[in-house]
């Protein structure tokens, strides 16, 4: 048994001097104007989706954007917050060292308070000199590769964890320069992997 094909409806002939019939409706105009050539973009609103609206930026705030995106304030925030965590570190290994503030002449003296706290500092002041220089090579070579590269992935900090590494292991020689190279590059990687 065949289907009966399904007419399609024909709007009836309006009466002499009767109201127009409207046209029928087309739908590649519709669609032109929903999603074609024809259609208007809208201005994106945050305050039309009831987000807070922001302000254009002014010329001060871009200078202080520009400011803080450059390489020299980057290389001097790390260099202020590797001398904090140096320091930390410094005392922290100083206060679970049970040699600190003994004399190696009189190994029996019991050091006092007094030695013990300058050892600390001493100690202290050398690690936070030492993580100051590093975190500052580290964050200039990596902004330097990274402007030179154009790109933001993980291979600028491998680059910059090679270059430094390699620039602090070749003052003890060329395979002490090699294995810095290869632990920064690594120790880098490894630092970028867990935080993205």
């Amino acid at each position: 048994r065949c289907p009966r094909p399904v007419m399609a409806t024909v709007p009836p002939p309006s009466a002499p001097g009767g109201p127009e019939p409207p046209p029928p409706l087309q739908y590649s105009l519709l669609l032109q104007h929903l999603v074609g050539e024809q259609r208007r973009p809208r201005d994106w609103d945050p305050a039309a989706l009831g987000g807070i609206p922001s302000p254009p930026k002014s010329e001060e705030q871009k200078m202080v954007e520009r400011a803080m995106e450059s390489c020299a304030f980057k290389a001097a925030l790390a260099c202020v917050g590797g001398f904090v965590l140096g320091g930390a570190f410094g005392v922290f290994t100083a206060g679970i060292d049970t040699n600190v503030g003994f004399d190696p002449k009189d190994p029996y003296r019991t050091p006092t308070a007094k030695e013990v706290l300058k050892d600390m500092g001493q100690r202290g002041i050398s690690y936070a000199k030492n993580f100051a220089i590093v975190g500052a090579m580290f964050s200039c070579t990596e902004c330097v590769v990274e402007s030179y590269r154009g790109k933001s992935d993980w291979k600028n900090s491998v680059i910059s964890g090679c270059i430094t590494g390699g620039a602090i292991g070749f003052r003890a020689g060329l395979k002490a320069g090699v294995i810095g190279c290869g632990g920064f590059a690594a120790f880098s990687a490894a630092i970028d992997y867990y935080l993205r």
